[in-house]
C-alpha cells in the first residue's frame, strides 16, 4: 500500500492568533526583521508613508529598529533626520549619488579618504562628474576652486592618515557666500568631539550634510560594517532618502541591535582611546626614530589651533579621539618601518578603528596626495589606531619593535 506523502498541515502555526501583550519595557530595544510588513487593509496600504516615518511599508524603509537607531543617531550629532547604509562608505557614494548629475563638481580635500577620492575619479567621472582636489589647510584655495559647476564640497577633520585639522568655520562661509552645500566625514568626531550641525556651540555654523561610519566608534567591536546620513534640511534629506530608496539600500536587523547596544558605552570607550593615544603619541615625540607626531590636540600639529577652537575652547581638554600618526624619520627606509609593523605584537596589522584591538598601519603617503604637504616631515608615515589593551602595555610593545627593527 502506497503510503500518504503529504506534509503536516502548518497553518494554524503561521497563522497563529496569539499577540503578546504590549508594555515589556528593558534596556535593549526589540529587533525586529522584516522584508515584508503586514496592513491590515488596502486602504491602509495605500495610504500608509514611510519618507517621514509614521509608518511602515517595506523591511527596506525601516522597522522600529531601525528608527531607533536612526533617532539615537541623530540625537548624538545633532541632526533632525538620517538614513542607515550599510557602510561608512556607502553614506558617501549615496550622497554623491543623490546629490551630483552630469556637468556638475565636486571638490574634496586632498587629504581626504582615499576612498572617496578614488569614487570621484571613478564612477562619479564615468557618469561626467568632474572634482577638484582642494588643500584644506588654505581656505582660499577651495575659495578659488569654486565655480558654476559646482555642487558639492567634502569637508573632513581631521584629514585621513596625515590627521590635519582644518579651519572649518573658514570653510563652511565659503560654502555658504557661494549658495554650495557642504558635506563633513564625520567618523573621527563621532558626534563626540563636536557637533557637526553647531560647531561654536551658538548655532551658527553648521554642516548640511554629516557622513558617519558606524563601523568604528558607534560599533565599537570591530565586527559590524554600517554607515548613516545625517542632516537638518527636509528637502534634502528627502532627496538622500529617495536615492537611498531608488538604490535599494539596506541594512540587517542583527547588526542594528549591535550598534543599538554598543552606543551606551560610546563616550566612555571614546575617551579610553583618547587618553591613551594621547599618552602614546607624547611618548613618541620622545624617541629618537620619530621625525614628527600628527595629533590634533598637540600644538605641534598641523591645524591644532582650529582642533582646539572647536574641539577645546576656553581651555578645556577636548576630544581628539583614539588615533595619531607617526612621521618614521627618513634614514630608515620603508622595508625597516615595515618591519617595525611586523615586530608588533598587540598592535595589529589592519585597517579600520575604534575597536577594542590597537592597530597599525604604514602609509605609502607620496603616493596618496598631490604634492608632498609642506608641514609634513620627511619619512615613511604610520597610523596607529588606540584599542582598549593598558597603556603601559601598548608602550611596552612599541619599545620592543623600535629596539628591534628600527635601531638608533
Amino acid at each position: 500500500m502506497k503510503k500518504d506523502s503529504a506534509a503536516p498541515d502548518v497553518t494554524g502555526l503561521i497563522h497563529h492568533p496569539y499577540t503578546p501583550p504590549s508594555g515589556f519595557e528593558a534596556p535593549q530595544p526589540g529587533v525586529f526583521k522584516a522584508s515584508t510588513v503586514y496592513f491590515p487593509n488596502v486602504a491602509a496600504m495605500r495610504q500608509r508613508e514611510w519618507k517621514d516615518k509614521s509608518g511602515y511599508t517595506y523591511g527596506l524603509h525601516g522597522t522600529p529598529t531601525t528608527y531607533v537607531l536612526e533617532e539615537r543617531l541623530c540625537a548624538l550629532e545633532g541632526g533632525a533626520q538620517c538614513v542607515l547604509v550599510p557602510s561608512g562608505l556607502a553614506a558617501l557614494s549615496t550622497v554623491a549619488l543623490a546629490l551630483l548629475k552630469t556637468g556638475d563638481e565636486v571638490l574634496l580635500p586632498d587629504n581626504a579618504y582615499g576612498p572617496n577620492k578614488a569614487l570621484a575619479e571613478g564612477e562619479l567621472q564615468a557618469f561626467g562628474i568632474g572634482h577638484q582636489l582642494y588643500d584644506p589647510l588654505n581656505p582660499a584655495d577651495l575659495a578659488a576652486r569654486i565655480n558654476p559647476r559646482t555642487r558639492l564640497v567634502w569637508l573632513e577633520a581631521p584629514g585621513s592618515v596625515s590627521m590635519e585639522f582644518p579651519d572649518l568655520i573658514s570653510l563652511i562661509k565659503i560654502c555658504r557666500e557661494h549658495k554650495v552645500l557642504c558635506a563633513l566625514d564625520n567618523t573621527w568626531g563621532a558626534g563626540l568631539a563636536f557637533q557637526p550641525f553647531d560647531l561654536l556651540g551658538d548655532g551658527q555654523f553648521s554642516v548640511d550634510i554629516s557622513a558617519h561610519a558606524l563601523t568604528k566608534y558607534p560599533s565599537g567591536g570591530g565586527d559590524v560594517l554600517m554607515g548613516s546620513i545625517t542632516t537638518r534640511d527636509p528637502a534634502l534629506h528627502l532627496k538622500i532618502k529617495l536615492c537611498h530608496m531608488r538604490l535599494g539600500l539596506g541594512v540587517g536587523a542583527n547588526d542594528v541591535e549591535t550598534v543599538l547596544r554598543a552606543l551606551p558605552s560610546m563616550g566612555i570607550r571614546y575617551q579610553a582611546q583618547d587618553d591613551t593615544a594621547r599618552h602614546l603619541a607624547h611618548w613618541f615625540s620622545a624617541q629618537p626614530q620619530c621625525a614628527q607626531v600628527l595629533h590634533p590636540a598637540f600644538a605641534s600639529s598641523p591645524g591644532h589651533a582650529h582642533w582646539q577652537a572647536i574641539c577645546a575652547p576656553q581651555g578645556r581638554p577636548g576630544c581628539a579621539a583614539g588615533l595619531f600618526s607617526v612621521m618614521i624619520a627618513a634614514r630608515y627606509s620603508s622595508d625597516q618601518v615595515d618591519a617595525f609593523c611586523d615586530q608588533l605584537k598587540l598592535f595589529k596589522i589592519g585597517y579600520s578603528w575604534g575597536g577594542p584591538v590597537s592597530l597599525v598601519v604604514p602609509y605609502q603617503l607620496h603616493a596618496m596626495r598631490q604634492a608632498w604637504p609642506a608641514h609634513l616631515a620627511a619619512g615613511t608615515l604610520v597610523r596607529f589606531s588606540m584599542g582598549l589593551e593598558s597603556v603601559q602595555a601598548l608602550q611596552d610593545d612599541l619599545q620592543q619593535a623600535l629596539q628591534r627593527a628600527l635601531p638608533v
